[in-house]
C-alpha cells in the first residue's frame, strides 16, 4: 500500500510538473500573439504621430538628396520684432547620398525691422514632415494681431511645392450622400454615451448602436456616392430618426460637449494625418528617380561593360582645350536631362561645330553618359564625360566634392504685411555647388566657359553670350530681385556687402575664367567656406552663403530674356514670355522628366527629346 501511495504520490508530481510546462507553453504562445499585434499597432501609432528621428545637428540642418538640391529659407518681410522659426523638410533625410536633392533648412527675416532669427530642430512627424498641428509660424503670425496667413499661404509654408501641386490636380469628388453619412455618425456617436446611462431608453440606445454600425459598415466600403449601395436613403432616414429622438432626450450637455470635442479632436488628427502622409508621398515622388530613368541608366552601364572596347574616346583632346571654341559645362547625374540640354543648345544654335559639352558625372553615372553620348551624336557638336572621382584633386576634399558637385537650390518663403492681411509668395534660387569652384583647375587651358544646370533647355543661340564685354566682372548671371542680399542679413552675416543687391541664379552663367584665376576668387570661397564651417552648419547653408559673398560686386546682370525661372514650380507664367525666353529653368520640385511636372510646361522640354532611341522604348521612358 506504501509502495502503491507513493507511486501515486509520484505519479501527482509528475502530472503537476506536466502541467506547468503546459502552462509555460500558453503563455509563452500568448506572449508571442500579443506582441505580434503591438508591434504593428507600434508602427501605426508612430506613423500618426509621427517619427521622432533623432538630428544630429543642433540647428536643424538635414542634408537630403533627389535631381536638385533644394533647402528652406524663410523670409518675413516688414515684420517687426518677429522670431523665425525653420523646421527642415527632413522626409528626404533617410534618402541616400548621390543625387541633386532637397535639402537642410535655413531661416532669414528682412533685417531692417531687426528681425531675429531663432534655429530650431524640425518637429516630429512622419519621416520629419513639418508638424501642421503645432507650426511655430502660425503661432506667431497669430500674435502678432494683423490678421492671418491664408490656408493656401499657411500650406505652402510648411509644404512648399506641394501645396501648389494639390491645389491644381484637386478633384471634385461626387460624395454629398457620403458627406451626410459622415455627418450624422459624427452626431450619434456624440449623444450614444450619454443615452446609453439611461435604463429608461434601451430601445433608443439599441436604434441608435444599430444604426452606427450600419453607417460605419457602409462608409468602410464607400468613398463617394456611387459606391453607396442601393437603399441608402432609408438608411439615411433610420439614422435621422434616432438622431431627432435621441435630441429630444433630456441628457447632460456637458457630457454631450465633452464627447462631441473628442470626435473633433480625432477628427482633426486623421484630416492631418492625411495630409502629411500626402505630403510625403509627393516628397517621395519628386526625390526618387523614377523607374524607368533608373533601368535606363542600369542598362547603358550593363551594355558598356559588355563590350567597353566599342565606347573608346575620339582623338578630340586639342578641341577640349582650344579656349577659340565655345565651351559649355554641365554637372549632372541624370542621363535624359543632360542630353535633352545638349540636343536643344546644339539644335538652336546657327552654328555647332565650334560648340564642346563637357559632362561632369560621378562614378556611379560614368558609363552610362559615357555608352549613351557615345551612340548618339549630336550634329557636329563635341561631347566629352568627366568623372569627377577621378579628377586629379588631391588638395581637396573629395568627400565633400562628390556630395556636393550639383548646383544647389533653396526654397525661399517670403512673408510681406499689407495692412490686416499677410501674403507669402514661394521663390527657388539656385547658386553654384563646391566642385563649382574648381572649374579654373579643372579647366586650365580655357579662359571661358557657359554653366548650364541640367534642368534647362534652351530655345534660341546662345553664341552671343561670348560676345559680351563684362567689363571686368566674372559671372554673367540673372538675377533674381525677389530677394535682397538684405534679407539673408541675418544669415550672411555683417560682412561688407551691398544689401540692396540682387541675388543671383544659377542655370544660365557666363563664367570669365581667366579673371576669375586673377582674382583667386577659389581661395576667397574657401576662406569663406572654413569661416562658417567652424559653426554647425550643413554643407548646402555653406553653399549659399560662400556663392553669394565670393561674387559680390562681380556678378554681371544678364538681360532677364536670356532665362525664365519658375518652370519647376510656378504654375502662373506666361506661355509667351516662356516662349521669348531663350532659356527655361525648371527649377523647383516639378521637373520636366518626372510624373509630377507641370504639364503645359512640359512640351518645351520633351520635343528635344530623341525618342529614337531603342532603350528608351525598352525602358518605357516617356516624360
Amino acid at each position: 500500500m506504501k509502495g502503491g501511495g507513493g507511486g501515486g504520490g509520484g505519479g501527482a508530481v509528475l502530472v503537476t510538473t506536466g502541467k506547468r510546462r503546459w502552462r509555460s507553453l500558453v503563455i509563452g504562445v500568448l506572449f508571442l500573439v500579443i506582441l505580434s499585434m503591438l508591434v504593428p499597432l507600434a508602427f501605426l501609432l508612430g506613423l500618426h504621430n509621427g517619427f521622432h528621428s533623432p538630428n544630429p545637428n543642433p540647428n536643424g540642418y538635414v542634408p537630403v538628396h533627389k535631381t536638385s538640391i533644394v533647402s528652406d529659407l524663410k523670409i518675413y518681410d516688414k515684420y517687426e520684432n518677429s522670431e523665425t522659426f525653420n523646421y527642415a523638410e527632413d522626409v528626404r533625410s533617410n534618402f541616400p547620398d548621390g543625387a541633386k536633392t532637397e535639402t537642410s533648412d535655413m531661416s532669414a527675416t528682412d533685417t531692417s525691422h531687426h528681425s531675429k532669427v531663432t534655429p530650431v530642430s524640425p518637429p516630429a512627424v512622419p519621416q520629419s514632415l513639418p508638424n501642421t498641428s503645432n507650426s511655430k509660424i502660425a503661432g506667431t503670425v497669430a500674435d502678432s494681431g494683423r490678421g492671418g496667413v491664408d490656408e493656401n499661404e499657411n500650406c505652402e509654408l510648411k509644404f512648399g511645392s506641394y501645396c501648389l501641386w494639390r491645389r491644381e490636380h484637386r478633384e471634385e469628388m461626387k460624395d454629398t450622400m457620403v458627406k451626410k453619412l459622415k455627418d450624422q455618425l459624427f452626431v450619434a456617436r456624440a449623444y450614444y454615451p450619454s443615452i446609453a446611462k439611461l435604463p429608461s431608453q434601451d430601445k433608443l440606445t439599441r436604434a441608435l448602436r444599430q444604426n452606427i454600425q450600419e453607417v460605419e459598415r457602409v462608409l468602410s466600403e464607400s468613398a463617394t456616392d456611387v459606391d453607396l449601395p442601393p437603399g441608402i436613403e432609408k438608411k439615411i432616414q433610420r439614422m435621422e430618426a434616432a438622431i431627432t429622438k435621441a435630441k429630444s432626450v433630456p441628457v447632460d450637455c456637458s457630457n454631450v460637449d465633452k464627447k462631441f470635442r473628442q470626435i473633433l479632436d480625432m477628427t482633426n488628427d486623421e484630416a492631418n494625418f492625411h495630409m502629411k502622409q500626402s505630403a510625403f508621398l509627393y516628397q517621395l515622388a519628386v526625390q526618387t528617380m523614377p523607374k524607368s530613368l533608373h533601368c535606363l541608366s542600369m542598362r547603358l552601364t550593363v551594355e558598356y561593360f559588355k563590350s567597353p572596347s566599342v565606347v573608346m574616346e575620339l582623338s578630340q583632346a586639342d578641341r577640349f582645350s582650344d579656349p577659340s571654341l565655345h565651351h559649355y559645362v554641365i554637372f549632372s547625374t541624370n542621363v535624359l536631362a543632360s542630353s535633352v540640354l545638349i540636343n536643344s543648345t546644339v539644335l538652336c544654335a546657327r552654328e555647332n561645330k565650334n560648340q564642346v559639352f563637357h559632362v561632369l558625372t560621378d562614378g556611379q553615372n560614368y558609363f552610362a553618359m559615357k555608352l549613351w553620348f557615345f551612340r548618339n551624336t549630336f550634329k557636329e557638336a563635341t561631347v566629352q564625360v568627366l568623372n569627377i572621382e577621378q579628377l586629379n584633386l588631391e588638395s581637396h576634399d573629395k568627400a565633400i566634392l562628390i556630395h556636393m558637385f550639383l548646383p544647389v537650390e533653396y526654397r525661399v518663403s517670403l512673408l510681406s504685411v499689407d495692412g490686416p492681411s499677410i501674403h507669402s509668395k514661394m521663390q527657388y534660387i539656385s547658386v553654384f555647388s563646391h566642385l563649382h569652384y574648381l572649374l579654373p583647375e579643372i579647366f586650365q587651358s580655357l579662359t571661358k566657359v557657359v554653366v548650364l544646370d541640367d534642368d534647362v533647355v534652351v530655345q534660341k543661340d546662345l553664341s552671343a553670350l561670348w560676345d559680351i564685354n563684362m567689363g571686368g566682372k566674372v559671372n554673367g548671371a540673372v538675377q533674381s530681385c525677389s530677394v535682397s542680399l538684405g534679407q539673408l542679413k541675418s544669415y550672411l552675416g555683417e560682412n561688407s556687402y551691398d544689401k540692396n543687391s540682387c541675388a543671383w541664379m544659377s542655370g544660365l552663367n557666363i563664367v570669365d575664367l581667366a579673371r576669375w584665376r586673377e582674382l583667386d576668387l577659389t581661395k576667397t570661397y574657401q576662406r569663406l567656406v572654413r569661416e562658417v564651417s567652424m559653426g554647425e552648419e550643413s554643407k548646402e547653408a555653406v553653399a549659399l552663403r560662400g556663392s553669394l559673398l565670393t561674387f559680390q560686386d562681380l556678378v554681371y546682370a544678364l538681360d532677364g530674356v536670356w532665362a525664365l525661372s519658375g518652370l519647376g514650380h510656378d504654375y502662373g507664367l506666361n506661355i509667351e514670355a516662356i516662349k521669348k525666353a531663350a532659356v527655361l529653368h525648371y527649377n523647383g520640385n516639378m521637373k520636366p522628366w518626372l510624373e509630377l511636372g507641370i504639364p503645359r510646361y512640359k512640351k518645351f522640354w520633351k520635343k528635344f527629346l530623341n525618342q529614337e532611341d531603342q532603350l528608351l522604348s525598352e525602358c518605357n521612358v516617356h516624360p
